[in-house]
């Protein structure tokens, strides 16, 4: 199945050629201390980048041509750049650094610190802290609007969602969610988020501006994180080993695909033609086909590996 339409294989054509690239997942290998880069077309390893600490959240700059990884164990955010391949800076944050989330239009990103409860605001041209703002007990997955304006904290063992205002630096607003939120996501309108969680196996839906809880989906057991492709939400249940799928219009569960090895980090193509999926106990990555829900390939990374966050670029 193509991936491209064949305008935008035109148009790649005429592109300069250091702005042509591959389509490529960054993942985090938290077992092996790795970052795989991985060709999403080929299903292949281009390149296996160390980094130490036990890596497990990752985001990507603005303009893709950076990743930032969260190390829990060492306590640091590593900087990699992905036109070498090599970690270029890294910088110590804290006890416990693990969500992140990059600004979409600027050089900043944002360090969910499980331990002390805070976000760590990090202006990404100095690769140094900048604020920090209280949110609640455990912060976990993060997720920026797409207009840039806000960011939302799945703060797990609070069992609610900060809304934080970006420039003020401010929670505007705190909502209450499942038990044990721990993946977020926000749809490409802004309009809402949607929350893993653990403790009471079912998602939550958002609607950000209300700041209102409008439905749940139950799905399976220990869901993780959360895609969203042609108006379903696509939920990695950690302990089922299944992917459940749910309308997002009615929230009722459509379908569940067995998938592998406890699925943890999840996210959709930019054409929401195809979904990938990190296996934590396969060490693979899986692609998965948004319309058949056929998994159509699977590719071996580093150990453990988990991808929690915005991965793809």
């Amino acid at each position: 199945m193509s991936r491209f339409s064949i305008f935008v294989v035109a148009a790649l054509v005429f592109l300069p050629p250091q702005h042509a690239r591959a389509a490529e997942a960054v993942i985090t290998n938290q077992l092996g201390d790795s970052v795989s880069i991985l060709n999403t077309a080929t299903m292949t390893v281009a390149a296996e980048i160390k980094i130490g600490g036990k890596p497990a959240g990752v985001a990507l700059s603005y303009d893709k041509s950076h990743a930032y990884v969260t190390a829990p164990d060492s306590g640091e955010l590593a900087e990699v750049d992905l036109k070498q391949n090599v970690v270029a800076r890294r910088i110590k944050l804290g006890s416990g650094p693990l969500g992140v989330a990059a600004h979409p239009t600027k050089p900043e990103v944002y360090v969910a610190d499980w331990y002390v409860h805070k976000i760590i605001v990090i202006d990404t041209v100095a690769l140094k802290p900048v604020a920090e703002v209280s949110v609640g007990q455990s912060p976990s997955g993060l997720a920026v609007t797409p207009d840039g304006k806000l960011l939302l904290s799945a703060d797990r063992d609070s069992n609610a969602v900060s809304i934080i205002d970006i420039e003020t630096r401010t929670v505007t607003a705190t909502v209450p969610v499942g038990e044990r939120p721990f993946g977020l996501t926000v749809d490409r309108t802004g309009h809402r988020a949607y929350t893993a969680n653990v403790g009471s196996n079912d998602v939550t839906v958002v609607d950000i501006a209300s700041r209102a809880v409008v439905g749940t989906a139950t799905v399976g057991r220990r869901p993780y994180a959360v895609a969203l492709a042609q108006g379903r939400a696509f939920v990695t249940d950690q302990n089922a080993g299944t992917i459940s799928v749910f309308d997002t219009a009615s929230f009722k569960l459509t379908d569940t695909i067995e998938a592998c090895d406890h699925p943890e980090g999840i996210q959709a193509n930019a054409y929401e033609s195809a979904l990938f999926i990190a296996c934590w106990g396969d060490d693979v990555v899986l692609r998965l086909d948004a319309a058949t829900l056929e998994i159509t390939a699977r590719a071996n990374v580093g150990g453990g590996p988990r991808a929690f966050g915005r991965f793809l670029r």
